[in-house]
């Protein structure tokens, strides 16, 4: 049975009052209810480093719905799913959807996809494939879309990471690749010294980064033969008052196209 303590027993407090208090000027586009505010990401927690170099890395302040627990990252997709008409064309569609948020794969499933995969190279679940995104065991151009959503930055060799990717994709079909990345760095950068979970925190955001990107991100995944197709937060979603879903505006949509 799982311990209680006095840190859990206040979270749950504050989430009743945040979520389950009747009313709220907030919205949660996943779960479709009003709540008072959303719980900050790590409770508050900040890596000085990160905000010094522009770290463009979701919506820390308004993270979790109370209600539901679904992350900024996923109300974020699914606006910009919505509006760029994405959402339409996932029914019927095949999907590779890497480390897969619950919230978010259950939204997508509803969309009736003909072959929806979900996968991870340490899955929790028994439905969810065990794939190295580095080595995806499927035919070239089978998949109409493949999802990774903050997982680049996790992820050793990229660049094979992105070939694999971009081989499984249909001609025409579409990578959504959301990634922190630094917008002060001109160019990404990884030292293999830099080892330690702490080390990794301060140098690249979270201790299971692997590197930090910079502004030359979009080039470097370009690189891998898929074609830019990115779209910022203010030309998909700037005729939306987007406050009240606690998103980040900094954040564009990263999507590219396999054109040939």
């Amino acid at each position: 049975m799982p311990k209680i303590t006095l840190k859990k027993i206040i979270k749950a407090l504050k989430n009743l009052a945040l979520g389950w208090t009747p009313g709220g000027s907030f919205k949660c586009n996943i779960c479709q209810n009003n709540v008072w505010g959303f719980t900050k990401y790590r409770d508050g927690f900040r890596v000085e480093s990160m905000d010094a170099l522009g770290f463009v890395n979701g919506s820390p302040e308004t993270f979790a719905c109370p209600r539901c627990g679904c992350h900024d990252r996923e109300r974020h997709l699914v606006l910009f799913f919505e509006a760029s008409k994405i959402s339409e064309k996932f029914t019927k569609s095949k999907i590779l959807h890497f480390a897969p948020e619950h919230h978010l794969s259950q939204w997508i499933n509803s969309l009736s996809p003909s072959e929806y995969i979900l996968c991870d190279l340490n899955p929790k679940s028994k439905k969810i494939e065990k794939i190295n995104i580095e080595e995806i065991p499927y035919p070239e151009k089978h998949f109409d879309f493949v999802i990774a959503n903050h997982v680049l930055e996790h992820v050793n060799d990229d660049f094979r990471a992105l070939s694999e990717i971009r081989r499984v994709l249909k001609i025409g079909g579409q990578a959504i690749l959301q990634t922190p990345f630094s917008s002060a760095i001109t160019s990404t950068w990884s030292d293999p010294g830099i080892a330690s979970e702490n080390e990794r925190l301060h140098a690249y955001g979270q201790e299971d980064h692997v590197r930090l990107y910079g502004r030359d991100i979009f080039n470097r995944f370009s690189n891998s033969g898929l074609a830019s197709r990115k779209k910022t937060h203010t030309e998909l979603l700037g005729n939306i008052n987007c406050a009240p879903y606690g998103i980040g505006e900094e954040e564009p949509l990263f999507l590219f196209e396999r054109i040939d």
